[in-house]
C-alpha cells in the first residue's frame, strides 16, 4: 500500500512512537501484493482455533460440549481454568501476530487490516469447517500490538465487568463497543478506524443469541455449564 501520507500510528505531523514502519494511509488503486498477503496471512492464522486444538489435546469434542461454542468461556465451563488460560493466551497471541505480520509488512493500516481478517478467521476457521468463536481475545491480541494501552485498558474493562455482572457476553459486547472510540482517542483515523470497526461489528454480530437471551434475562452466568 504505497505512497506515504503521515506517521504510521497518530494524526499526520505528531511525533508519537510507534512499532509500525512509517507509511502514509494508502489509496485502494495502491494496494500491493505483498499487503493482500499479510491479510490473507493474517486469516489463516486467525484461523488456528485453540478452543478446538486444547480440548482435542485433552480428548474432549468443544463442539459437544457445554454451549458448543470454541471459546475460553465454554472451554472453562467444560475443561476449568488452566485449559481456558490456555486458550484465551493462544487467541490473543494470533491476534497479536497477525497485526505484526501487517504492521512490518505495510505499516499502520495494513497491521489492522491484517488484524482484522485474524478476527474473520477466528468467528469463521477454514481450519475447523469454518465453526469459530466470537473473537473478541483475537481482537484484543490486535489491539495489544498496535495500541499496547488501550488494550490494557480494555482488558482491565473487560475484566471489571465480567467480575460485577459475572456474565462474559455483556463484557465482550461492552469492549467490542469501545473498540472504535478507543482506537480514535488514540489518534487513529481513516481506514485503521474502518478496519477496528468492523472487527467490532463482526464480535457484537456473534453475540447476537447472547443480546437476546440478556433481553429476556435468560443469559447464563460465566460459572453455568451451559450457554
Amino acid at each position: 500500500m504505497g505512497a506515504v501520507e503521515g506517521a504510521c500510528r497518530g494524526t499526520p505531523g505528531r511525533e508519537r512512537g510507534t512499532r509500525c514502519p512509517v507509511r502514509r494511509v494508502p489509496r485502494l488503486a495502491a494496494v500491493e501484493l505483498a499487503d493482500i498477503a499479510a491479510v490473507v496471512a493474517g486469516y489463516l492464522v486467525g484461523s488456528v482455533d485453540f478452543g478446538v486444538i486444547v480440548p482435542r489435546l485433552a480428548g474432549v469434542d468443544i463442539f459437544s460440549a457445554g454451549s458448543g461454542n470454541p471459546g475460553a468461556t465454554n472451554v472453562l465451563r467444560t475443561m476449568g481454568r488452566l485449559a481456558a488460560a490456555g486458550v484465551l493466551l493462544g487467541d490473543l497471541v494470533k491476534g497479536l501476530l497477525a497485526a505484526l505480520l501487517g504492521c512490518l509488512v505495510g505499516g499502520e493500516v495494513v497491521g489492522f487490516a491484517a488484524g482484522f481478517a485474524a478476527v474473520v478467521g477466528h468467528c469463521f476457521p477454514v481450519w475447523h469447517r469454518f465453526r469459530g468463536g466470537k473473537g473478541v481475545a483475537t481482537a484484543g491480541g490486535m489491539t495489544f500490538w498496535l495500541e499496547p494501552l488501550l488494550g490494557l485498558i480494555m482488558l482491565g474493562v473487560w475484566a471489571a465487568t465480567v467480575r460485577v455482572t459475572r456474565r462474559a457476553s455483556v463484557a465482550s459486547v461492552l469492549v467490542a463497543l469501545g473498540f472504535v472510540p478507543g482506537v480514535a482517542a488514540f489518534g487513529h483515523r481513516g481506514w485503521a478506524v474502518a478496519w477496528t470497526g468492523a472487527a467490532a461489528a463482526l464480535i457484537v454480530a456473534r453475540h447476537h443469541e447472547n443480546i437476546m437471551r440478556l433481553v429476556r434475562g435468560e443469559e447464563h452466568t460465566i460459572e453455568e455449564a451451559s450457554a
